[in-house]
Formats: structure tokens, sequence, C-alpha cells
């Protein structure tokens, strides 16, 4: 099973505030590049998980705060799967700054697995399996 995923990137002007740090909701956007970047490279995009009839909505997130990302650093976005899901998947992210380690931002999202007509459903065997 996956136990985490790391994917670089670096703050843009358009992440900073008035302040020159990171926007608190730009985090959020931070976890889903991650997330959907990590889908990609085990053979699931979400394009094709949505072709195959099922969603992955967001349906709980929740982010803490330790230190502020500055225009220009390089951040790196771990995401965590700790469980195999069932109907629910819960992936967990630690920001750090990835030039000095520095902790930035903790958090996680919870996904529902939603079948073609939007209800909720297992998980798909074949995402059970990449993931084991």
């Amino acid at each position: 099973m996956i136990k985490d995923y790391h994917y670089l990137t670096r703050v843009r002007y358009a992440d900073i505030d008035q302040m020159g740090i990171v926007y608190y909701s730009r985090y959020f956007e931070f976890f889903e590049a991650a997330r959907t970047d990590m889908l990609r490279d085990m053979g699931l995009p979400y394009s094709k998980f949505e072709e195959t009839g099922y969603f992955l909505p967001v349906i709980e997130s929740h982010c803490e705060y330790s230190q502020g990302a500055q225009f220009d650093r390089l951040i790196d976005v771990k995401c965590i799967i700790e469980e195999i899901p069932k109907v629910k998947i819960k992936i967990g992210y630690v920001i750090t700054d990835y030039e000095n380690g520095t902790l930035l931002v903790t958090g996680y999202t919870v996904h529902a697995f939603l079948n073609s007509e939007k209800k909720p459903c297992r998980a798909p065997l074949e995402f059970l399996k990449i993931l084991k």
C-alpha cells in the first residue's frame, strides 16, 4: 500500500497574500494538486476513474497551519494513505519547506466513493488492488 507520495511545487506570487505568505485557502489547492498527481502516478487519473463510473468527492477537509510559506519557496506536499478504504478514503498531508525542512502545514481530506448514480459505494476493486 502507498504510505506516502511527495509532490514538489514552488510558491507562486498568485499564492501569497498582502503579508507575503501563502493565503490560507491555497493549501487546499496544494492538497488537491498533490492528490491528483499521486492518483495519476498510481495509474488512476481522475479522468480514468470517472470513465469507469466512479467519483471521489471531498466530504471533509482540515488544515492546521504551523508556519507560512513564502513566495518562490520550493515546498514538499506529502500525501499519506494509512488505511485501506471501504466507502471512504482519508488522505493526510504534510507540507514542509523543501529547502530547510520546516513544517508548514498538516491536514487531511476525506473522500466518499460514489457510483455512476452518485450514490455511496465500496471502493472499486481496481483501486484496492493498486493500493495493496
